[in-house]
């Protein structure tokens, strides 16, 4: 059979063509290979610090690492599920103790990368009440970022292991700064200013866990020992083990159980009444009196200062009498004249966020605005108004009139 012109050059056409599709698609799967060696080895590289001195072959290269190391970082903002395994790797066993709390202990580890963590490890002996503060803990703040936050990097769940790993704050809780001894508090010395600072950046988390989250946040437990400390003692609001999720739209919260702690809880979280994400305001407003005074509202026993005598009842009977003086020059003793104002600003602030009605309290939008001083305040009621009707009843006594004062309400 005689093949006509035509048909001959069609044939050497397709062979052509098929003999030039296959040279591009080696050389695609070559270069594809290559990309892959090379990003494996930059990664690899990268873990051991040498991201800027290792450049990649060609500009493909570059745009796929660069959106590989992108990816990568986006997932490391997300909690990660550890094995028992692996806590027990990075914590070299759960060996180093570094706190404990009523529902675990905590321990220093650190990542493969050298990155230092806390792991807070459940007590498995409370049972039900453990898996109800790790669901609120990942529930809340492992869907949060804010500055004044800690940071969750993951957790682990299995029979054996009930834990939480958290960035590690090397300065630790405020507690220790405000109320412990020299040794304690180590060479670092708190000034005013610096108060001041950790009082408004702890505004701007609970603002942000009220106002700013898709889903309101009430946290219910804000004090001291919850407040923790970074390199440039920059504060972060931990343990979320008693937050709730709520909807904006709802006027009220309901609760099982007293929540919050003795001293810090609003009264209506130990009486009948309705409750709203104003008690993070009261406990908020507690805090700030023991950071102006640079003590607990109530210190008991031969060693207090005050003689039992509850703190922030005494600050109002300074202010209601025109002696604020007294209780600035408490709190800029270790401060500067000109921080008086800010000082002043701090009392206002606290005695309108401890007012009894939870309506009378301000936002913690507001406390944020009046701490800054772009917002007047004016001058606050009596916040301890209700507690005078206890003055002609079982109770007696001024000292016991002070005790009640930072108790009755807290269930003790």
């Amino acid at each position: 059979m005689t093949l006509s012109g035509g048909a001959i050059a069609v044939s050497i056409i397709g062979v052509i063509t098929a003999g030039i599709i296959t040279v591009v698609v080696t050389i695609a799967i070559y270069n594809c290979s290559k990309a892959k060696v090379d990003m494996e080895m930059y990664l690899q590289r990268e873990d051991k610090g040498g991201r800027q001195n290792v450049p990649l072959a060609g500009t493909a290269d570059v745009e796929m690492g660069s959106m590989s190391v992108f990816i990568q970082g986006v997932q490391n903002e997300r909690p990660v599920r550890f094995t028992s395994q692996q806590l027990h790797s990075f914590t070299r066993g759960i060996a180093h103790k570094i706190g404990s709390g009523g529902f675990g202990a905590v321990y220093k580890g650190r990542f493969p990368n050298g990155t230092p963590v806390a792991v807070k490890v459940l007590d498995s002996t409370l049972g039900r009440r453990a898996e109800e503060r790790f669901m609120a803990e990942v529930g809340t703040i492992g869907r949060t970022y804010h500055i004044n936050l800690v940071r969750l990097c993951g957790f682990c769940f299995d029979v054996s292991v009930k834990a939480l790993v958290y960035e590690y704050m090397e300065n630790g809780s405020l507690d220790r700064h405000l109320f412990g001894s020299p040794l304690e508090r180590g060479t670092v010395d708190i000034g005013f200013n610096k108060l001041h600072e950790i009082a408004v950046g702890m505004a701007k988390a609970v603002r942000y866990l009220h106002e700013e989250c898709a889903q309101r946040i009430v946290r219910y437990d804000i004090k001291p020992e919850n407040v923790l400390l970074g390199a440039d003692m920059a504060p972060k609001v931990s343990d979320f083990g008693l937050a709730k999720l709520c909807d904006r739209e709802d006027t009220h919260l309901t609760i099982t159980g007293a929540r919050g702690t003795p001293g810090y809880a609003a009264p209506e979280l130990w009486m009948p009444l309705p409750v709203t994400h104003k008690c993070d305001v009261y406990s908020y407003g507690m805090l700030l009196f023991e950071m102006l005074g640079r003590r607990r509202n109530l210190e008991l026993g031969v060693n207090g200062r005050e003689s039992q005598e509850w703190y922030p009842r005494w600050v109002w009977h300074r202010v209601e009498a025109g002696e604020t003086d007294a209780v600035l020059a408490r709190a800029l003793e270790a401060g500067d004249v000109e921080d008086m104002e800010k000082a002043a600003r701090m009392c206002k602030v606290a005695l309108w966020c401890v007012q009894c009605r939870p309506e009378d309290r301000p936002s913690m939008g507001n406390v944020v605005q009046m701490l800054e001083g772009d917002e007047e305040i004016a001058t606050p009621g009596n916040p301890f108004a209700h507690l005078a009707a206890y003055n002609a009843g079982t109770l007696s006594g001024d000292t016991t009139m002070e005790s009640y004062g930072s108790s009755g309400f807290t269930g003790r």
